[in-house]
């Protein structure tokens, strides 16, 4: 939606041929990562290890922090720190302006899942076949839930409940304060893609090739709609 931004900040088809390239940084490895802006900073994570924090305008490097295993999660930020994931298992919360390591949790297995953060608590996946949920500040295990597959797909939060889907082909429904399954939907096959929540609603798609709509209160499913292919994207709604 673009209807509070600046007409010079958006992108229409008379502009698109006057864009030209700001900056660019190179990693020492592909990214996976997408980045996060905050505060006049670009956060990303890279294979080579390392998760980066970037001038938004000039892309002068401010820190890098090295994690122990490549770093596909994207970040999380939220009052001036940054959460990511990491294949070496570990959930880190850095000081967003130092880099600082302020606490890290361990879980099972690689980390592909991107943090969310809500009232207090980080959310993550982990290929272990676990969502796990941290307090922000201090990293403390609050609860986990065990689902049959690894979990790629990054967890939304809304009303309540976190919803996330693993690789066990199912979208789950759990209270966001103690972890018990409120509802669980079968797609038919593997689950990468990560959902969105709106007007009541979950949208998320599956390697079935169909993008689901289903009902964020009872799990019943409202709509879907098939694709030609497996589905990895995550579903946006404006």
């Amino acid at each position: 939606m673009t209807q509070n931004t600046p007409p010079s900040q958006v992108i229409y088809p008379a502009n698109v041929s006057r864009l030209k390239k700001a900056w660019i940084y190179t990693t020492r490895d592909a990214i996976e990562s997408s980045p996060v802006v905050a505060g006049g900073i670009v956060y990303i994570g890279s294979k080579d290890h390392t998760l980066y924090a970037l001038e938004s305008r000039t892309g002068t490097l401010l820190w890098g922090y090295t994690a122990g295993g490549a770093i596909y999660s994207t970040p999380a930020f939220a009052d001036d720190v940054i959460y990511v994931g990491s294949f070496d298992a570990t959930l880190s919360a850095l000081e967003a302006r130092t880099g600082t390591l302020l606490w890290g949790f361990t879980t099972g297995n690689a980390i592909d899942s991107s943090p969310t953060v809500a009232d207090g608590v980080v959310y993550v996946g982990s290929t272990d076949h676990t969502l796990y949920a941290c307090d922000a500040d201090t990293g403390d295990k609050l609860w986990s839930y065990t689902t049959g597959g690894g979990i790629q797909s990054s967890p939304a939060v809304a009303a309540g409940i976190v919803y996330v889907g693993s690789w066990d082909h199912i979208l789950y429904a759990l209270d966001a304060s103690t972890g018990e399954k409120l509802w669980s939907y079968e797609t038919g096959k593997i689950i990468r893609s990560s959902p969105a929540v709106a007007n009541g609603i979950v949208y998320i798609g599956s390697h079935h090739g169909t993008l689901h709509a289903i009902d964020a209160q009872t799990g019943t499913e409202r709509w879907s709609y098939r694709t030609g292919g497996a589905i990895d994207s995550s579903p946006f709604v404006a």
